[in-house]
């Protein structure tokens, strides 16, 4: 087939956040069995080696400047910005990423009929997916990565949003724009069991896929020994709302709890373009803030516990499955392990659950006091992901959607 990809996210290299991580790695996969066009666009951040290192994965590359924002600021910018979301229907976030003329390039090039399907990665592509795109691509999938209604009611309910009032107003709008802009796709696809059925809620009317996400197994190795010592570690971009509301939620309120108990326990937060929130954690003794690193898995390899407590964002956290398959042992939320079968009833423990503070620092204390458990989570952990996350049975998944080979 000839695929017609989408995504304003540049994906190059794979591991400068979830998005890019995931996209790239189904790219990859199709690129196999198919020829891949992909439209793309750069920030200021991209280098031409990046671009380059892209090309050797498609068959075409079409790359963009990312529009410059506006810059109306204050409550006038705001209140045109909300105005046009009411009456447009389309969110600011999205609009921020519409360059005309990639939707020019676009329309230009399907017009041909050249391509046999296209796939949105993640919706803030959908502005693209025009009444005369739909009428050229006959088969035409939204990889939703995550649901814009869902994240913003799951930060009210956890209390996690920074503007409550906003987001209850933002709500209904987003549900409205969410039931919208899937009418014009094919197939859905989410990455857990859990956003199925909220999206077969949204739209019953179109088929909504499950494409899990997965982990590179020759980038992400199993660590040859444990460590020992209290070395805690959080992965992740800094810049990532979900990210920094984890971070901040570890750095200032359960790690000060376990070095009550541990004054030696030293905590690191590893990812790229911390903002200024996240920095000012190096502040608290024993947090180190590292920024870019070369290698997030040297991190793994060296925690004794890997700590994912997220509050809020959807989806399988590609930082959970890394961790897993790295054979850190990992204490996370119920939102960290979404989507995976870590615990229960004849079934082998791979992680160690937790939601409050006494929790997490019950947890971390029973890690860091147990050997045994660790090596047992660390290779349980390390089986699972071999057996159902890798980025191989995750693209086959995809291919099967995309060449309708598959159920609902």
């Amino acid at each position: 087939m000839n695929i017609l990809m989408l995504s304003v996210t540049f994906p190059y290299p794979p591991s400068r956040g979830g998005t890019q991580v995931r996209t790239f790695n189904l790219l990859k996969a199709l690129h196999k069995k198919h020829k891949i066009t992909l439209v793309t666009q750069r920030t200021a951040d991209v280098t031409d080696e990046q671009v380059k290192g892209l090309k050797q994965w498609v068959d075409e590359l079409q790359v963009f400047p990312q529009p410059t924002k506006q810059s109306s600021s204050g409550l006038v910018g705001k209140g045109i910005r909300f105005a046009r979301f009411v009456l447009a229907g389309t969110p600011p976030s999205v609009m921020a990423s519409y360059s005309p003329q990639m939707q020019a390039w676009i329309e230009t090039q399907v017009a041909t009929g050249r391509f046999d399907a296209l796939t949105c990665e993640h919706c803030v592509n959908e502005r693209y997916v025009t009444p005369e795109v739909q009428a050229r691509v006959p088969r035409r999938v939204v990889n939703i990565h995550s649901s814009v209604y869902g994240t913003c009611q799951q930060q009210i309910t956890t209390g996690t949003t920074d503007n409550p009032g906003r987001d209850r107003i933002n709500l209904s709008l987003l549900k409205r724009y969410e039931i919208q802009y899937c009418g014009k796709f094919t197939d859905l696809v989410v990455t857990p069991p859990e956003d199925r059925q909220q999206m077969r809620d949204l739209r019953p009317d179109r088929p909504v896929h499950i494409v899990t996400n997965g982990v590179d197994l020759e980038l992400f190795p199993l660590r040859l020994r444990d460590p020992g010592g209290q070395q805690l570690a959080f992965i992740g971009a800094m810049d990532n709302l979900p990210n920094i509301d984890a971070a901040t939620f570890l750095g200032r309120e359960i790690f000060p709890k376990v070095r009550q108990q541990y004054p030696d326990a030293t905590l690191s937060l590893v990812g790229s373009r911390p903002v200024a929130a996240v920095q000012a954690l190096a502040d608290i003794p024993g947090v180190t803030v590292t920024g870019r690193v070369p290698s997030m898995v040297d991190y793994l390899h060296q925690a004794t516990v890997v700590v994912i407590p997220m509050r809020t964002g959807y989806g399988i956290k590609n930082k959970t499955l890394e961790a897993l398959a790295a054979g850190a042992p990992v204490v996370a939320s119920d939102r960290g392990l979404e989507g995976l079968t870590v615990d229960g009833a004849d079934i082998p423990l791979r992680a160690l659950r937790a939601n409050g503070v006494a929790d997490y620092v019950a947890a971390i204390s029973r890690l860091f006091e147990d050997a045994a458990l660790r090596s047992t989570l660390s290779h349980h952990g390390r089986a699972m992901i071999e057996n159902q996350f890798t980025w191989e049975r995750a693209g086959d998944c995809y291919d099967q959607v995309i060449t309708a080979q598959s159920s609902q």
